[in-house]
Parts: C-alpha cells; structure tokens; sequence
C-alpha cells in the first residue's frame, strides 16, 4: 500500500441536503438518537405548534433518522428546539416509527444528562452531586435532575412528571380474538392502555415478543375504537399511545413488577418505559395500592432494565385529581454519527409497492419491486440511478 488511507469529514453526498450530526444515547436499552446538528429550523410560536409543523413540513427528517439504513424498526429520536416557557432550559420534540411523541421518559433521562454534559445548563458547582435540567415537552414541564461529579454527569438520572392522571378503570372493550377485556387507561405525559397480559393468555415474563406486540397492538386498536380519549389542556394529546402489558402485580412488593409497553406502529419500548411507569404509578396509587413516596421498580420483559417509580405529590389537572411522580434511571452514550443523503428513496413508499404480489412471489420485472410478505413491513432503502429498477429478494 501507498500509505494510509485518507478518510474525508463527510463522504459525497446532495450538497442541497445537510448532513445531520447526531449523538446516540441509550436508557435501560432504548435508543435515543439526539440531533446535534442539520436539522432545518422548526417554526412555531409554542412547542406544540411546532411538533405540528414539523410533522407536516419535515417528516423526512424523522423518516430519514429512523428507518434503515441509518435507524431501525425501534429507532427513537430527539430534536431540541428553543422554548416559549422561561423556565425551560431546552425544549425537545420526541421521534418514533410512526410520528411524534408527547412525552418520552427514557428520552428525558438521557437528556438530561446529554444537556449537563454539552454545556445546555449552566455548569453546577464543582462540588455540587445533582444538577437540574428543565426539558419543556410536548406535554409540559419535566424537570430531570443529574447525578455529576465535577461538573460532568455520572449516568444516574431522575425526573418529576407532568400531572399523571387515571382516566377510566375497569373499562371493559371487546378484543377481536380474545373476546371481553377489563382495561384501565391512564396519563404519564403520554395515554396508555393498561391489561394484564394474563387476560389475554400470555406470560409478559415468557412470552415470545411478536404474541406480546399482537395482543397489545389488538388491545391499542380496539380502546381507539371504543372509547374517547380526551386531555383537558389540549387536543393534540388526547390520543392513546399505546398498551402496556403487566405481570397483574399492582399491589406493592419490593420486588419488581414486569411490563412491556407496545406504542406507535407496534414500536417495542426495551426499558421499562418511562412515561409508562409515570402513568402506572398514577394508577396505583388513585386505586389505593401506592402511597405517597414509596418507591417500585418496573422491569422490562423485554430486556429486564429496571427503572424505578414513585408518587411524591399530589397535583391536578383540569378536573382530574393527579400526581406528580419521580422516575429514575441510568443513561449511556453509545455512538456519535454524521448522516448525508445521497438521493436515496424508501423503497416502502414507491407506488408499485402499494400492491403487493402474493406471497412468495419474489421475482421481479422491469420497473417493477415484488417482496415476500415477510418482509413487507420492514424499512428498505436504495440508492437509485435509474428508475427503473430490477431485483430479486429471497
């Protein structure tokens, strides 16, 4: 050889698209992709108004971060933008499979210590233990409190929830392919189904995923379909976020109790979820199994990451009585990227993919793309010279 090889800051890429630089973070095991740099601006006087606009102007960058080849079908991302709230010290808009998020408690533990760390707060004493940071979410207000040493974090974070509500116990809704199921609905920053996975004939401790994801996505659809979810301070969150399937242990033990939570388009959260523990918390205790400050820790079946949870306060919000509670975990740094483009589609979004050839049908011809049905919910990503495209996938 010559010499060694000399690799350029970016490789070629649409000059017309910036490159977008990010920081890969990770709590409990989900992801969290946090967007550095080469994000266009996101406009709007408040941070709803401008979660709206940026779904309806600037999905591509969230399609483009998380799907393959840059993300995955469980990629979750983040986007700061500035704050209307004086208080705020960074607002941020959450990025998942489907859309936007309006509240990401694994998100906010990582950034929490993500801001510490990147000079977003003032920097705390040097002999100070905690430092807190003020992350203005779609929902409101979250203040995330970072462990640190030095000036810098440690990894250990905890952080104070919006108002977290119950909005229906008990609620029975027919389930296709399970028959009459007993749900409760509550709010941690986010709405959530919430049903025993036993109800539905499952183990959440043993059960293989993709029955899990099915049952709860059965669950996620038919609570749409039969009940109406309201939010008294706005209308863009009243929506149900997903389900969370328990091991039916609500009473308080110190042992942990076990849950997974299906969201989005059947996106599966790997820590125990946040904003889903919040909403549980908020659960127990407005049924009397929780009392103020006694702390539970929340398990993932997926990956058996343990967050911990407790109720510190009572609160309101609007006319529902609530609570305030404390989420706490540990943060990781996992990766530090730079993104270009370079004129590539979603294959998922050619027209001829809209009809699909019946199954095992994998051969292809001119101008057109034929997938097993296998893989036809999966992300593919090409670059194309050509429109016309051959291919042929087993």
């Amino acid at each position: 050889m010559a010499g060694p090889l000399t690799v350029p800051w970016t490789p070629p890429h649409d000059p017309e698209t910036p490159a977008l630089s990010v920081v890969d973070m990770h709590t409990g095991g989900e992801p969290l992709r946090i967007v550095l740099a080469g994000c266009p601006e996101v406009v709007g006087p408040t941070l709803l108004a401008k979660r709206r606009y940026m779904r309806q102007h600037l999905d591509h960058v969230r399609r483009r971060l998380m799907f393959e080849p840059r993300g995955h079908r469980d990629m979750y991302g983040a986007v700061l933008v500035p704050s209307e709230l004086p208080d705020a010290h960074l607002g941020v808009l959450f990025l998942n499979n489907e859309g936007y998020s309006s509240m990401c408690g694994h998100a906010v533990l990582a950034l929490g210590r993500f801001a510490l760390d990147f000079g977003l707060v003032p920097a705390p004493p040097s002999d100070a233990q905690e430092a807190l940071v003020n992350i203005h979410c779609p929902c409101g207000l979250v203040a995330a409190f970072v462990e640190c040493e030095g000036g810098r974090s440690r990894g250990p974070v905890r952080f104070h929830s919006v108002p977290a509500f119950v909005l229906a116990t008990d609620f029975l809704v027919d389930v296709p392919g399970h028959g009459k199921v007993v749900v409760d609905v509550a709010y941690g920053g986010a709405f959530y189904a919430f049903v025993s996975a036993e109800k539905l004939g499952l183990d959440v401790c043993s059960a293989k995923t993709r029955d899990l994801v099915a049952a709860a996505s059965a669950v996620t659809e038919a609570v749409k379909a039969q009940f109406k979810i309201n939010h008294p301070d706005s209308e863009d969150l009243a929506f149900l976020y997903g389900t969370i399937l328990t091991d039916g242990k609500d009473t308080y033990n110190e042992e942990p109790t076990t849950n997974i939570c299906v969201f989005a388009d059947e996106q599966v959260d790997r820590s125990p979820t946040g904003s889903g523990v919040t909403a549980r918390i908020a659960l127990q205790y407005h049924k009397g199994l929780l009392e103020l400050n006694q702390t539970r820790a929340f398990k993932s079946s997926a990956t058996g990451s343990v967050f911990t949870g407790k109720a510190v306060r009572e609160a309101k919000c609007g006319d529902f009585k609530a609570v305030i509670v404390e989420v706490a975990g540990q943060a990781h740094y996992t990766d530090a990227e730079v993104g270009t483009l370079q004129t590539t589609f979603l294959l998922c979004q050619l027209p001829f993919l809209q009809t699909l050839p019946p199954e095992g049908s994998c051969g292809a011809e001119k101008g057109e793309l034929r997938l097993p049905s296998s893989l036809q919910q999966l992300q593919f990503c090409q670059e194309l010279s050509d429109v016309q495209l051959y291919c042929s996938i087993s």
